[in-house]
């Protein structure tokens, strides 16, 4: 029985129910997040975590916080998102994908405002690939005249 216990403590998997929310996706470079949104009072988990714990750095932390503070509804969702692939800062931004397309399910009128900050679309910006003759995407060897 105790051993049970200690297991259960050392995994910390929030068991979440989402059964009334909706769905989305999002996306940014490599990475894709799936995201449920329903109402609640404000509570971001992402993969199993809270999102404090997953993202450390600030910056991410208020950027994902962005498509609920232009709507101003902070405290009137909970959020779960699934979220692999890229770095950080790739899935930072396809969560704030994700949670600005299912805001946008839950209360169309949110559109406009969600839109106009360009949170409802792709950034469809991604490295550019190395080329041959290059150092880089664009860099070239350095050139000496004599």
């Amino acid at each position: 029985m105790e051993n049970q216990i200690n297991i259960d403590q050392k995994s910390k998997k929030i068991k979440l129910n989402f059964k009334d929310s909706k769905y989305a996706t999002g996306r940014r470079k490599k990475s894709i997040a799936k995201v449920w949104v329903k109402k609640g009072s404000g509570n971001i988990h992402v993969n199993g975590k809270k999102m404090i714990e997953y993202f450390q750095k600030p910056n991410l932390q208020t950027a994902i916080t962005r498509p609920l503070t232009i709507s101003k509804r902070e405290t009137e969702y909970d959020v779960r998102c699934s979220v692999k692939g890229g770095g950080l800062t790739g899935q930072a931004g396809a969560i704030i994908h994700g949670l600005a397309r299912a805001i946008v399910l839950h209360e169309p009128e949110l559109k406009p405002t969600l839109k106009k900050e360009n949170l409802t679309t792709r950034d469809s910006r991604a490295v550019e690939r190395k080329k041959y003759g290059h150092r880089k995407a664009r860099r070239s060897f350095q050139f000496s005249k004599r």
